[in-house]
C-alpha cells in the first residue's frame, strides 16, 4: 500500500475529502520528524513508538578500495510497533497463510 492509496481508504471510511486527509497525514509526518529532530519520542498508543536510536562508533570496510574506514556514533529513528498492534498481525498473517 502506498500514501496514496492509505489517503484513498482514509477518505473512503470517514467521508472526509482526500485533501483534508492529505493535509492531516502531511501534518502527522512533520510533526513526527520535527519531535525526533528534536530527540523526543512519539509514543501511540496501540500502534507504536517513533523512537531515536544511538549507534555506537565502529569500524567498516570500503570494499572498492579494501580500507577500513570509521562510522562515528549516530543516531537513527526507530518504529517500534506496540504489542497489540504485533499480536493483531501475527494473528491474521497466520489465517490468510493457512487459507493459500
Amino acid at each position: 500500500m502506498r500514501k496514496a492509496d492509505l489517503i484513498t481508504k482514509i477518505s473512503e471510511k470517514t467521508g472526509i475529502a482526500k485533501v483534508d486527509v492529505l493535509v492531516a497525514l502531511e501534518a502527522f509526518f512533520k510533526e513526527t520528524k520535527t519531535s525526533l529532530k528534536r530527540g523526543e519520542n512519539v509514543y501511540i498508543r496501540g500502534f507504536g513508538s517513533f523512537v531515536i536510536k544511538k549507534r555506537a562508533k565502529k569500524i567498516g570496510r570500503n570494499i572498492k578500495k579494501n580500507v577500513a574506514i570509521e562510522i562515528p556514533e549516530h543516531f537513527i529513528p526507530v518504529f517500534k510497533p506496540a504489542k497489540v498492534f504485533t499480536d493483531v498481525v501475527k494473528k491474521n498473517v497466520k489465517e490468510v497463510k493457512a487459507e493459500q
